[in-house]
């Protein structure tokens, strides 16, 4: 069972960056697409960026193209979101999440995935 830890959230004014990371144990993820997901209070999870098992591929939900990028490092074992020009609406816990299946690239469906870490608080004040 893959156990997954992310850190990196905390308070940042509007305009400001972050960097979250998401540590992976007792499963190699080098064959695994991998995502960051958010939910705000009262709102349903929501897809934000996902990346392929080797890096090469990436979406992002359209909220937040041009501001984050994902990264990983298979090495490491490590997820990576740089979140720049944040957003009021940016305000969320955020989940990292590891796909069900090796080697398949969905579309962000929260039921594709099957492992997720236990959040790390991101708050956007003005």
């Amino acid at each position: 069972q893959v156990q997954l830890v992310e850190s990196g959230g905390g308070l940042v004014q509007a305009g400001g960056s972050l960097r979250l990371s998401c540590a992976a144990s007792g499963r190699t993820i080098g064959l695994y697409t991998m995502g960051w997901f958010r939910q705000a209070p009262g709102k349903e999870r929501e897809f934000v960026a996902g990346i392929g098992w080797s890096g090469t591929i990436r979406n992002y939900a359209d909220s937040v193209k041009g501001r984050f990028t994902i990264s990983r490092d298979n090495a490491k074992n490590t997820l990576y979101l740089q979140m720049n020009s944040l957003k009021l609406e940016d305000t969320a816990v955020y989940y990292c999440a590891l796909e069900r299946r090796i080697l398949h690239f969905g579309l962000g469906d929260v039921a594709d995935f099957g492992s997720w870490g236990q959040g790390t608080q991101v708050t956007v004040s003005s």
